[in-house]
């Protein structure tokens, strides 16, 4: 796939990517209701993993795209917001702190704590954007103070996300007979679709205003 160099190529890469899990919510919708009494109720256990599928697929996939495009820009860490910054030391930090470290590494990590201000920006650690196969409203707060960006529109939802959706899902994949209702569906998807498309909004919102620098550059 190409890169996203400019705002309307991210902006039509994130099109596409949410275009083709509509579209698969859409025919799970249509198979569920041509199918007979039995074949229903197998499907609804299959909506659910789908959702959450793409609830996590389209974070991720959101998350990424935006630190590439960021990352194509080749701004130094120095104008762009300190969360950039931070971002870069966070997995290294995690490693360094759980090792037995000498006086002289520890000196050494410091050492490019502070040395490094001037240096580029040229990719984000997959880690920081890993949605762990769990997507709590936990995990997902921390993806978004790696993207800085609010989280208080999501934890509004925190039971929808961490009950209705991930639960369940995590009840099926053990092997649960755990169903939705059909008169659910309708409600559910398009709630995790709203939801799906603040993520990418809040994301895309930072291009179109530049909101990742620290000051207009």
């Amino acid at each position: 796939m190409s890169k996203p160099y400019s705002h309307a190529d991210l902006s039509d890469q994130l099109d596409r990517d949410l275009t083709w899990r509509l579209r698969e919510f859409s025919d799970l919708k249509a198979a569920i209701r041509a199918a007979d009494r039995a074949g229903r109720r197998t499907l609804l256990r299959a909506l659910i993993a789908l959702i959450y599928a793409h609830w996590e697929g389209y974070v991720k996939a959101c998350a990424s795209k935006y630190f590439q495009h960021i990352a194509l820009r080749r701004f130094s860490y120095d104008e762009l917001q300190r969360q950039f910054y931070l971002n870069a030391f966070l997995m290294k930090m995690d490693n360094f702190y759980k090792s037995k470290a000498s006086i002289s590494s520890k000196c050494h990590f410091l050492d490019q704590v502070l040395d490094s201000r001037g240096e580029r920006f040229s990719q984000i650690n997959n880690a920081l954007v890993d949605t762990k196969s769990n997507l709590s409203i936990e995990v997902l707060r921390d993806i978004c103070q790696v993207c800085a960006i609010p989280v208080e529109d999501f934890v509004a939802h925190e039971t929808f996300l961490n009950v209705i959706v991930l639960k369940r899902r995590n009840e099926i994949a053990h092997g649960e007979e755990v169903y939705l209702e059909e008169d659910e569906i309708d409600d559910i998807i398009d709630r995790i679709i709203g939801l799906m498309r603040t993520f990418r909004n809040l994301l895309e919102n930072k291009v179109t205003q530049r909101a990742y620098l620290i000051a207009s550059v």
